[in-house]
């Protein structure tokens, strides 16, 4: 089983923005599952929208990578994979009704996102982008 997932990476100061959902003790990198036939950047703009009331350029979208990774919590077998832009963003950052909370996070925090995300920090401290 295969869980299709679109993130979007946002680093500012060497910290990446994570959101926890209502309901849920996790943070998650900011993003979601595919609607239908949509295409990558389009469920990303989408999922944003939803989720941090702000709207994503999608002509400034960049794929920084996909990672997959099984996981706690996931019904056995099933992989998520995560593919991860970055993108820029008019209006102003605020959890919508479905976010519980937004955080920024430093590479200290990478045991409090699941297994795929953690997969996305190691990479961006590797970079040197996240501290």
């Amino acid at each position: 089983m295969l869980i299709d997932t679109v993130a979007w990476v946002r680093v500012v100061d060497g910290r990446i923005l994570c959101a926890r959902p209502r309901g849920k003790d996790v943070f998650y990198i900011p993003g979601g599952k595919r609607e239908g036939a949509e295409k990558d950047v389009e469920t990303l703009v989408r999922e944003i929208e939803e989720e941090l009331t702000v709207a994503l350029d999608p002509g400034t979208a960049r794929h920084v990578g996909t990672y997959e990774a099984g996981g706690p919590g996931l019904p056995d077998g099933a992989v998520v994979r995560m593919a991860c832009y970055t993108a820029s963003y008019e209006g102003e950052l605020a959890p919508s009704s479905e976010i519980e909370e937004m955080s920024w996070f430093s590479y200290a925090d990478r045991d409090r996102v699941p297994p795929v995300d953690q997969l996305l920090f190691d990479d961006l401290r590797d970079a040197g982008e996240l501290r």
